[in-house]
């Protein structure tokens, strides 16, 4: 049964299980709900780089850090579809695009990313944005256009957001969450392991997700890249085991969401990632950029997806499911 009612203290429960009794429970739970050999791949784009005015302490987006990003403009139309027909071409189904704004305005900018989403929606791929806190109204538009789903991370827990984030509360967050479900539009949330957080706010974090009135289609777990010039260049790298804890304790409490694999895996060996998927972790990014951090290029994922015969979910399955039950 989906339940929107969990407590802190059960996900607690959850998530200090022996490890490998977590991961049979998650891993029993992902074969109910979904292919267990089957792995969405996406593509993120950064279309819009660097000179962001927000404070996050993880990205080397913000202005004003010290990294060695150089800040872009927003990326012309073609450029963008021609990045998407090659994600395409390499196996993605889905298509993210992110842009370092702390909100959307509505502007040229805006008009230029409403007929992106329209170009990759007509080429068959999920197509999903990023661009920071978003009204009902800019939502409205950008389902309109085709955009299927909306990227918007809670990054961590309620309570340990102010150290991490001052520049936005968690409430805006929330806000364009609801937003992007009010218009119909699928979210995507999640957050990052890493950032110096403890085991109640990882938990925390996962008890907003799971609470919410809706689930997120889609829930990334993230590991910390630390990045020199940020205030969190120091960070100790996470280990697996706390990727296969948040994994798989998502995995159990949002049976029905794809969760995603996501920054940090270009740290991680087959056999950590294979752990991971074994956990309940459905959805990766794949390309050697995600944003502006590495990743693991094609070449190497299709090596992986052949080892552990893992095959690529197809693009809008939910729909295609759901029209076949009816």
């Amino acid at each position: 049964m989906i339940r929107n009612d969990w407590t802190k203290e059960e996900i607690s429960e959850i998530y200090h299980k022996p490890v490998l009794d977590l991961i049979y429970q998650a891993a029993t739970i992902h074969r109910q709900y979904h292919e267990p050999n089957e792995v969405q791949v996406c593509t993120l784009l950064s279309i819009k780089t660097g000179g962001c005015p927000e404070d996050c302490a993880y990205c080397p987006q913000a202005a004003r850090y010290h990294t060695d990003i150089k800040v872009e403009k927003l990326l012309d139309v073609q450029t963008v579809l021609q990045k998407a027909q090659e994600a395409k071409e390499a196996g993605s189904t889905r298509f993210c695009m992110g842009a370092a704004w702390r909100e959307v305005r509505n502007n040229r900018d805006f008009d230029k990313v409403l007929e992106m989403v329209k170009g990759v929606a007509q080429m068959g791929l999920e197509v999903c944005c990023t661009l920071g806190m978003l009204t009902e109204e800019q939502a409205i538009k950008l389902k309109e256009a085709g955009l299927y789903a909306y990227n918007h991370n809670l990054d961590t827990s309620e309570e340990f957001y102010d150290e991490i984030i001052s520049t936005r509360t968690y409430q805006d967050r929330l806000n364009t969450i609801a937003n992007a479900n009010k218009a119909k539009i699928s979210v995507c949330s999640g957050g990052i392991i890493g950032m110096g957080e403890t085991i109640e706010d990882r938990i925390g974090m996962l008890h907003t997700l799971a609470t919410l009135p809706e689930h997120p289609e889609s829930v990334p777990v993230n590991a910390l890249v630390p990045v020199a010039g940020t205030p969190l260049e120091n960070q100790p790298k996470v280990s697996v085991w706390e990727m296969v804890r948040m994994i798989a304790t998502a995995r159990i409490l949002m049976p029905k969401a794809m969760v995603r694999l996501s920054a940090g895996r270009v740290r991680m060996s087959v056999e950590e990632q294979a752990l991971c998927f074994l956990a309940g972790a459905n959805s990766i990014f794949a390309g050697d950029k995600l944003l502006t951090t590495p990743n693991p290029d094609y070449i190497s994922d299709q090596e992986m997806f052949q080892v552990l015969n893992l095959k690529p979910r197809q693009a809008y399955k939910n729909e295609l499911t759901e029209s076949l039950n009816v």
